[in-house]
């Protein structure tokens, strides 16, 4: 599948979108406290989408990971699960936890995607300094994103930054293309080489999305056949936005 260029007008459309999940996205996590479980935030966040007429884009997602639709509206992956954890009312948050939610909204038939990391309660400076680094590696990831720039450059600041800090980015799970569907073409890895990889172009949509854990950088699918952790149980960290290159730089569509 080729690489999508998105017109002015559906940049707008992504980004009335994006504002919509960044909305959801906050008020739910600003939700998650000890005692509180993953399926009740996982319903309040499929409450708050349909009350602003978008739609959850993650419920019912058949992926390529997986032989099985995806049946919740949010990702909410706990402490050593990095990504596409299974929200349940069995799953309560606890003091010391740190939770990811991941989220994705369909609006006006354009899909934008974003996810957050958020400790539980007080939490320990190791996981405060996995949060902090992991959201900084996305920050500098964007600034990459501009014409004439490559994929590589993203992966490049990213793992650049997060090796000096002592962590590893996740390698085998990538941010990737987004707008017409929830997954497009290109891969945009957490690594890679500066001028290496696709050019970025006017047009192109990105979720980038850096995962960081403390301890290695392997992970294993999990029992309930959708999320992945890591293979030695250290916890991890993940933040996305959804950004547009434009014709001087980049535009955040997902705050």
């Amino acid at each position: 599948m080729a690489i999508t260029i998105k017109n002015e007008n559906e940049i707008k459309i992504l980004r009335e979108g994006g504002k919509i999940l960044a909305d959801v996205l906050s008020q739910v996590s600003e939700m998650a406290k000890p005692g509180v479980s993953t399926g009740f935030l996982n319903n309040k966040a499929k409450e708050l989408i349909l009350a602003r007429n978008a739609e959850p884009s993650f419920e019912n997602y058949q992926s390529n990971f997986s032989d099985k639709p995806y049946p919740a509206v949010i990702c909410a992956s706990l402490n050593n699960v990095v990504v596409h954890g299974l929200p349940s009312e069995k799953v309560i948050l606890k003091e010391g936890d740190i939770l990811k939610l991941d989220l994705g909204v369909k609006y006006k038939n354009l899909f934008t995607d974003a996810a957050l990391t958020v400790g539980i309660g007080k939490i320990y400076e190791e996981n405060k300094k996995l949060i902090d680094i992991t959201r900084r590696a996305l920050e500098l990831a964007i600034v990459e994103v501009k014409p004439d720039n490559h994929i590589g450059d993203i992966g490049f600041a990213i793992e650049n930054y997060v090796k000096k800090e002592g962590l590893n980015v996740v390698k085998v799970l990538v941010g990737h293309g987004v707008g017409y569907a929830v997954h497009e073409e290109p891969n945009v890895p957490n690594y890679g080489k500066k001028g290496e990889g696709p050019v970025l172009k006017f047009g192109m949509v990105l979720a980038i999305e850096p995962m960081v854990t403390c301890g290695s950088d392997k992970v294993k699918l999990s029992c309930d056949g959708f999320g992945y952790e890591t293979a030695d149980s250290s916890f991890s960290a993940h933040f996305e936005h959804t950004v547009a290159v434009t014709n001087t730089g980049h535009l955040i569509l997902t705050e």
